[in-house]
C-alpha cells in the first residue's frame, strides 16, 4: 500500500517520518499529473502547493481548524488528503469531484466560491466568529496564484491587521515573483523572535524606557526601530506587511515540508494574525509544466504525459475573437485592450505580441479594469476589456457608474458566456444578460457564429458614447448561418409557411433554433426564426413580428429572470401585444459541474425539448380552437398557468 492510499484523513499524516512524507508528496504529484492528463484541470497551481498543503494539514486540525483556499483551484492536494483520493479520478466529471472545494463533498471544505481575492474576508469573519463564541480554533487562509492582485484582498488585510486577537494564519503562496531568499541562522533567529509573544512585550518595555529619556528618547527609539526594520527588510523584503501591523514569517521554501511545518508551528503559537510567506514554483515536479512558458500548465485540457502536449481541440470561439482583435488593432491605433490576469485564456496574447504598448493586464482586478477603461476612453482611446463572463459581475458598479454614467465608449468582451460546464456554479456565465440589462445606454450583442462575432465586434468598437458588451460561449463555434432576410436590425434565419410561430434566437442558441424550425416544418407548422444580433435594446421590429405571429418563443443561454426573453415579454406587454409567449433559458439556480451539452439537455435547452414544447402548445391551441386555427385572431393564453385556456373566446373583428 502506498502512502497516499493509507491517508484517510489529515490526522494520518502526523505519524509519518520525513522519508514517508517525501514519498507521499511524490505519489500526490503522480496522481495529479495522471488524473489531469485525462480530465484536464488546474494542474500547475496544485503541483506548486503539494508540500505546502501537506505541511498545513500536519500542523493544523482540519476540519476544526478551518482552511480557506484562494483561489479554490489550488485545493486538489487538499482533496487528496481529506479522504477523497479514491474518487480523485472523477475530478471535474459529472457526478464526480468538483474542481473546487465543495461542502457537499467533505466537512473539510467550507468556501466553494472560486472567484479570487475573497479568502481573507471569509477568514476574517470566521476568526472573529470563533473568538466571539469562545472557540479555540484557528483559521488558515492560503492565498496565492495571483489572488493578492485583487483589491478585495487588501481591504481584508487592512481590517485583519487591527484584529489583534484573531487566530488567523495567512499563508502567501508566492509563485509569481522572485524574491531574494532568506537563508542562514540570523534569519531563522529573527523569524523565531518575531513570532514569540514575549517579543512584543519586550518591545513595549524598550519603547517605554527609551522614550522616557529626556531630550533624546523619541529620536533614539526611532533610530533603533529603523535599524531593526532595515535589517529585517534586507533579509526579507516584506516590510509592507509589517507596516500594516502583521507579524511576518519568511520567506520560506514552500517545497520543504520540514521548514514549512516549523514556521507554521511558530505562527500557530502567536496569538494574533500572522503572514507566512512561502516561495513556490508553479508546475513544480513535472518537467513539462515547469518548461511551459505561457503559464506552467495553469489549466490544461487533457494532454500526453510524456510530451506534455495537449490533445488537439480544434478552433474555439476565443480564437475567432483573438484573430479579429489583431485585425482591428492593425486598423485602429486608438484600440487598446485590458484584461484581468487572463491574457492567454481570453486570447489577448496575440494582440499583446503585436501591440505590447496597447495591452494592459491589471491582475485580478475587474473593478479597476472597468474604471481604468473609462479613463482610457476619456483620454481619447477605445478600450476593449476581455474577461470571462462570470467575472464581469464583480465590476457591475463600475460599469454602471464609471462607464455608462459618463457615456464612455468601452467594449466589454465576455468569453465563456452561458453554460460553461466543467468548472461548476461559479464559472457559468449565465448572469450577464440579466445583470447588465439595467444599465442605461448599454448595448449588448450576442453573436450566433464566427462571422457575426467579427461583425458585431467591429460594430461595438465604433460606439464611442456608451458601453457595449459582446458575449460568446465556451468551446467550438458552429458553422456560419447566413440570413435569408432582414427585419429591422434583426437577421431572419428561417421563414417558412404561415406565421404560426416566431422564434427569437439569442446568440449561440441560433443553431439550436434553426434545428427547432426544421422539426416544426416537418410537423406542418409555419415558423419564422430571427436573430436580434443586438439584444439590448430591444429591436422595434420584434414588436411587429410578434404581433403578426400566433406564438412567440425566445431561447437564450442566460438566466430566465431578467434576461433577453423577460425584457422582450415586458416590451411586448407595454406595446399591447397579447401574442402568447414561451421563454426558454437557464433556470435561476447554481448548476452543478458537467459538460455543457449535458447541462443544456438537463435544463431543456435542446432542439428536441424546445420543439416538443412548441408542438404541444400548437396542438393545445388547435384543440381549443384558438387563433388562426379556429378562424379567430385572439389567443386564449393563461400567462400565469402557462397554457392555452379552453373556456372562453371572443371573435376578432
Amino acid at each position: 500500500m502506498g502512502q497516499l492510499e493509507a491517508v484517510g484523513s489529515p490526522r494520518d499524516l502526523r505519524n509519518l517520518n520525513e522519508d514517508q512524507v517525501r514519498e507521499l508528496c511524490s505519489e500526490i504529484r503522480d496522481t495529479l499529473v495522471t488524473t489531469c492528463a485525462r480530465t484536464g484541470g488546474h494542474l500547475g497551481p496544485n503541483l506548486g502547493v503539494v508540500e505546502l498543503t501537506v505541511a498545513i494539514h500536519r500542523t493544523f486540525d482540519s476540519p476544526r481548524d478551518r482552511i480557506v483556499f484562494d483561489t479554490g483551484h489550488q485545493a486538489y492536494v487538499h482533496k487528496l488528503l481529506t479522504g477523497r483520493a479514491a474518487a480523485f479520478g472523477t475530478l471535474r466529471q459529472e457526478g464526480g469531484l468538483s474542481g473546487y472545494p465543495s461542502q457537499a463533498e467533505s466537512d473539510h471544505d467550507i468556501v466553494e466560491n472560486s472567484h479570487a481575492s475573497t479568502a481573507l474576508s471569509y477568514a476574517d469573519g470566521l476568526a472573529k466568529a470563533y473568538a466571539i463564541r469562545g472557540e479555540d480554533r484557528h483559521v488558515v487562509a492560503l492565498i496565492g496564484d495571483g489572488a493578492l492582485t485583487g483589491g478585495m484582498a487588501w481591504e481584508a488585510l487592512n481590517n485583519i491587521a487591527i484584529s489583534k486577537d484573531s487566530r488567523l494564519v495567512i499563508v502567501v503562496n508566492d509563485n509569481g515573483r522572485s524574491y531574494t531568499p532568506t537563508i542562514g541562522g540570523l534569519a531563522t533567529a529573527l523569524t523565531s523572535l518575531r513570532t514569540n509573544p514575549r517579543y512584543e512585550q519586550m518591545l513595549g518595555i524598550v519603547k517605554k524606557r527609551v522614550n522616557a529619556v529626556p531630550g533624546v528618547g523619541h529620536a533614539a527609539y526611532d533610530a533603533l526601530h529603523a535599524i531593526k526594520k532595515g535589517v529585517k527588510d534586507a533579509l526579507a523584503p516584506q516590510g509592507l506587511f509589517e507596516d500594516l501591523g502583521f507579524k511576518y514569517v519568511g520567506p520560506v521554501d514552500g517545497h520543504d515540508v520540514t521548514a514549512m511545518e516549523q514556521v507554521l508551528q511558530q505562527a500557530k503559537r502567536y496569538g494574533g494574525p500572522v503572514i507566512v510567506h512561502a516561495i513556490t514554483r508553479k508546475g513544480y515536479g513535472y518537467d513539462a509544466a515547469e518548461r511551459h512558458e505561457a503559464d506552467q500548465f495553469h489549466a490544461p485540457g487533457p494532454f500526453d504525459i510524456d510530451t506534455g502536449e495537449e490533445n488537439p481541440k480544434g478552433r474555439i470561439w476565443t480564437d475567432v475573437f483573438a484573430d479579429e482583435m489583431v485585425h482591428l488593432g492593425a486598423k485602429r491605433r486608438d484600440l487598446v485592450v485590458i484584461t484581468a490576469a487572463m491574457t492567454h485564456p481570453v486570447g489577448l496574447d496575440k494582440f499583446q505580441k503585436r501591440f505590447p504598448e496597447r495591452t494592459f493586464d491589471v491582475g485580478i482586478a475587474e473593478q479597476h479594469a472597468a474604471t481604468s477603461a473609462a479613463g482610457l476612453a476619456m483620454g481619447g482611446l477605445h478600450p476593449v476589456v476581455a474577461v470571462y463572463a462570470t467575472f464581469l459581475n464583480r465590476a457591475f458598479d463600475q460599469v454602471l457608474m464609471d462607464v455608462a454614467l459618463h457615456k464612455c465608449g468601452v467594449t466589454f468582451v465576455l468569453d465563456r458566456a452561458g453554460v460553461t460546464g466543467d468548472d461548476g456554479a461559479s464559472h457559468n456565465g449565465m448572469w450577464d444578460m440579466s445583470v447588465f440589462q439595467v444599465v442605461p445606454g448599454l448595448r449588448l450583442a450576442a453573436p450566433r457564429d464566427p462571422a457575426r462575432l467579427r461583425e458585431l465586434l467591429g460594430e461595438a468598437v465604433e460606439v464611442s458614447d456608451a458601453p457595449t458588451i459582446v458575449r460568446f460561449p465556451k468551446g467550438a463555434p458552429p458553422a456560419d448561418i447566413d440570413a435569408v432576410g432582414k427585419a429591422g436590425g434583426c437577421d431572419v434565419l428561417v421563414r417558412s409557411g404561415r406565421r404560426d410561430v416566431l422564434i427569437v434566437a439569442v446568440g449561440a442558441m441560433a443553431t439550436t433554433c434553426v434545428d427547432v424550425a426544421d422539426r416544426l416544418i416537418a410537423q406542418g407548422i409555419g415558423v419564422t426564426v430571427v436573430d436580434p444580433r443586438w439584444v439590448k435594446p430591444v429591436d422595434p421590429a420584434l414588436i411587429e413580428l410578434a404581433r403578426e405571429h400566433q406564438l412567440v418563443v425566445s431561447v437564450e443561454d442566460n438566466g430566465r429572470v431578467g434576461g433577453v426573453g423577460a425584457v422582450l415579454l415586458q416590451t411586448l406587454t407595454d406595446a399591447g401585444v397579447t401574442t402568447p409567449f414561451r421563454l426558454h433559458g437557464i433556470p435561476q439556480e447554481f448548476l452543478h459541474h458537467a459538460k455543457r451539452a449535458s447541462l443544456l439537455e438537463q435544463i431543456g435547452l435542446t432542439s428536441q425539448a424546445i420543439a416538443r414544447g412548441i408542438v404541444e402548445d400548437v396542438a393545445a391551441a388547435r384543440e381549443a380552437g384558438v387563433g388562426i386555427w379556429s378562424g379567430t385572431a385572439v389567443p386564449a393564453w393563461d400567462y400565469r398557468a402557462g397554457r392555452w385556456q379552453v373556456a372562453t373566446f371572443h371573435a376578432h373583428h
